[in-house]
């Protein structure tokens, strides 16, 4: 839970909470092995008896041992181990939306965007740069089991990134505090990347973007959260297809949620 490079190594992330849990179990994605506290309560029994149903090693902990290791200073009574969930760039295309976060520190902010992109029906969530990792614990958290229903994509390299959703024909449109084209007269039907920048400093200047889009604003506040942001862009898209009487959300394609099922498990 703790140490990134862990997680990565083991290809494997800790989800705590009943509803986060059973988000997962209903989305089709089963968990390594499931954890509950001795005290139970918060829909723990529920969540157990689902995943028990599915075919998930469930165990119950000795009283206190869960809250040894848990993440927060109140924690659920229930965690799950999942395996990554993580896919390639070449299989997000097709959606008329994706959303990627370059050098975006913050975990909750990062669970904001996860919970917005899901919501508003984006293809994709692209992790670049400096970013962090979409498998943190808050991260986790504050994406209320978003995690579970948009793909995710995880690239180092941002300009590597950027470059491959340029090959499957997105424009690359990045965030501005001001100077950018009004969001509201963007064409959101074009297949886009939305480009979101760090929290402090926005966006590197030197990213190969095809343009940029601004939220104007009437007061004095100079710019909004990355989280905020992002919902005002993605739903302004979605309003568009809905009043151009499009889906609203794009069909998953290249099999992207099965293959994270599919994944076997940990011995």
């Amino acid at each position: 839970m703790r140490k990134r490079t862990t997680r990565w190594s083991e290809r494997a992330f800790v989800a705590e909470g009943a509803e986060v849990v059973r988000t997962a179990l209903d989305a089709g994605i089963l968990p390594e092995a499931l954890y509950v506290a001795a005290e139970g309560g918060h829909g723990a029994d529920e969540a157990a008896a689902q995943a028990e149903a599915a075919g998930v090693r469930v165990y119950e902990l000795a009283p206190g041992v869960l809250a040894k290791v848990a993440d927060t200073v109140t924690p659920q009574p229930v965690m799950a181990v999942f395996s990554m969930l993580d896919v390639d760039l070449a299989s997000v295309g097709g959606g008329r939306l994706v959303v990627v976060v370059d050098d975006v520190r913050d975990p909750g902010n990062a669970g904001t965007v996860l919970r917005t992109a899901d919501a508003a029906g984006a293809g994709a969530v692209v992790f670049c740069g400096g970013s962090v990792d979409p498998y943190n614990p808050k991260t986790v958290r504050s994406s209320a089991g978003s995690l579970f229903h948009v793909p995710i994509v995880v690239e180092a390299d941002t300009e590597a990134a950027l470059a491959g959703l340029a090959d499957l024909g997105y424009r690359r449109l990045g965030t501005a505090a001001r100077d950018g084209e009004d969001y509201a007269t963007v064409d959101w039907s074009v297949p886009t990347a939305l480009v979101l920048g760090n929290e402090a400093a926005g966006l590197r200047p030197d990213l190969d973007l095809d343009g940029s889009v601004a939220i104007p604003m009437a007061g004095r506040a100079e710019s909004l959260n990355v989280g905020m942001a992002c919902a005002v862009l993605c739903f302004e898209a979605l309003r568009q297809c809905r009043a151009r009487g499009g889906p609203t959300a794009p069909p998953v394609t290249g099999g992207v949620r099965s293959e994270a099922v599919r994944r076997p498990t940990m011995p």
